[in-house]
C-alpha cells in the first residue's frame, strides 16, 4: 500500500501544515512559490512490515538534516535507522567495517569523506546522477552531490568590516592576526578545504600556511558553530567556516546578530564551493530503499528543504538559492575537481604532523 502526504510550501519556507496521510497509488507534495504554483509528485511505496531496514551513516548533522529524514520516512513508510557522527569518523568506520558493514547509504558532509570510502560505494542510476551537475558529482558516479556549501571567513561586525579583511587565506598568517581568528580542525569542511590545499598549492606550501597559522596562535574550536557564536559575541575577530551556519543564528537573533560571511574575493581554497553528498554502499542489503532516499534528496521537496531550511544551495535545476546568500557565479571558487579532494587520510596526516590534530 502507498500513502500520499501533502504538504504545503510558501515563498519557499516551510508552512504550519500537517502532513495528511490517506492510502492511495501515489504520494503528491503541493508547492506554492511566490511566481508559480505547481504540483510535484513523489512516488513512495509503503513496504512490507518484514522489509529490511534502510541503514543511513550520517556526517552530516542530526540538527541540520533529521527533519527531512523524518519527512522521507513518513512519505516512504520505510524503517530508517541513522548513525551519526563526523564524516571522517564514519568514513573510518567504514573502511573498517569493510564487506560487514550494516550501511546502506553514506551521506557526507563533503567530497573527502565520500572519495575515502569511493572502493566501496556502488554506481548510482544515470537518472539520478543526471539531475546534478557534473561538477558536483563523482566521475565515476559514485556518489552525487546533494546539496553546495561555500567557504566563508565570518567576521565581527563590531570590530571589522570586508576593506579590513585580506582578499585570500595568506593574509591572515600576517602577525597583526595573532590570536584573532579561529578554525576547527577536527571538523570534515576544513580537512577539505586543506586538501583543496594541497590540490591547488602543493603539500610544501599548504604545511607552511598550517605552520604561520598555527604559530600566530589562532583558536581550536569543535566545530563551525561556536565559531560563529564567538565571533558574534566579539569573543574572536572571526573565523574559518562553512557560509549556511551564520544564517542559522541571524534567523535566531535576528539582524542584530554581529557577525557577517566575507568570501575572499581572491580566490583560491579560502573560496572552494564543496557539496554534501550521498552514495550506496556496494553491499547495501536494501539498495531499493536506498536510490528511493537519494532520489527523495534530489527531488524538488529535498532540494527546497536545503535551500529555505538550511540555507545551502539547491543542485537540482529550478530549485533556487535562498535570495540572501551570493550566488555561486559571484563567488571567484578555485578551479579544483571535487574528486581531488579524496585524500582526507593525508590531510589528516599533515595535520598532525603539524600539531593541529592530536
Amino acid at each position: 500500500m502507498s500513502l500520499t502526504r501533502r504538504a504545503l510550501l510558501r515563498g519557499g519556507a516551510a508552512a504550519a501544515a500537517l502532513p495528511v496521510l490517506t492510502a492511495c497509488g501515489e504520494s503528491e507534495v503541493v508547492i506554492k512559490e511566490v511566481e508559480v504554483e505547481r504540483v510535484v509528485t513523489v512516488t513512495v511505496t509503503r513496504p512490507p512490515s518484514e522489509a529490511q531496514p534502510l541503514v543511513i551513516y550520517s556526517g552530516r548533522s542530526e540538527s541540520l538534516v533529521d527533519p527531512i529524514i523524518q519527512q522521507f520516512r513518513s512519505m516512504s513508510g520505510l524503517d530508517v535507522q541513522v548513525k551519526y557522527a563526523g564524516t571522517p569518523a564514519l568514513a573510518a568506520t567504514l573502511l573498517e567495517e569493510g564487506d560487514a558493514s550494516p550501511a546502506d547509504v553514506f551521506f557526507a558532509q563533503d567530497p573527502g569523506g565520500l572519495g575515502a570510502v569511493e572502493s566501496m560505494l556502488s554506481p548510482l542510476p544515470e537518472e539520478l546522477l543526471s539531475r546534478v551537475p557534473a561538477w558536483a558529482r563523482s566521475p565515476q558516479g559514485l556518489w552525487a552531490g546533494i546539496s553546495g556549501r561555500a567557504r566563508v571567513v565570518v567576521y565581527n561586525t563590531d570590530r571589522l568590516s570586508p576593506a579590513d579583511l585580506p582578499d585570500d587565506l595568506w593574509g591572515f598568517t600576517d602577525s597583526s592576526w595573532r590570536g584573532r581568528l579561529g578554525w576547527p580542525p577536527t571538523n570534515a569542511s576544513f580537512q577539505t578545504m586543506v586538501t583543496g590545499m594541497r590540490a591547488v598549492w602543493g603539500d610544501d606550501r599548504t604545511r607552511e600556511w598550517l605552520d604561520a597559522m598555527h604559530a600566530n596562535e589562532i583558536g581550536i574550536y569543535p566545530k563551525n558553530t561556536p565559531i560563529v557564536a564567538a565571533t558574534g559575541a566579539g569573543e574572536i575577530d572571526g573565523g574559518l567556516v562553512n557560509h549556511y551556519y551564520l544564517h542559522r543564528f541571524l534567523a535566531e537573533e535576528g539582524e542584530s546578530f554581529a557577525a557577517r560571511n566575507y568570501h575572499l574575493p581572491g580566490g583560491g581554497p579560502g573560496s572552494l564551493v564543496m557539496v554534501a553528498g550521498a552514495g550506496i554502499l556496494g553491499t547495501a542489503a536494501n539498495r531499493p530503499a536506498a536510490e528511493q532516499f537519494v532520489d527523495f534528496l534530489l527531488s524538488t521537496v529535498g532540494q527546497q528543504y536545503f535551500a529555505s531550511t538550511t540555507h545551502e544551495y539547491p543542485l537540482v535545476e529550478g530549485v533556487k538559492a535562498s535570495r540572501i546568500l551570493t550566488p555561486l557565479a559571484d563567488i571567484n571558487k578555485p578551479a579544483i575537481a571535487l574528486s581531488d579532494l579524496a585524500d582526507l587520510q593525508g590531510t589528516q596526516a599533515m595535520l598532525r604532523e603539524a600539531g593541529i590534530l592530536p
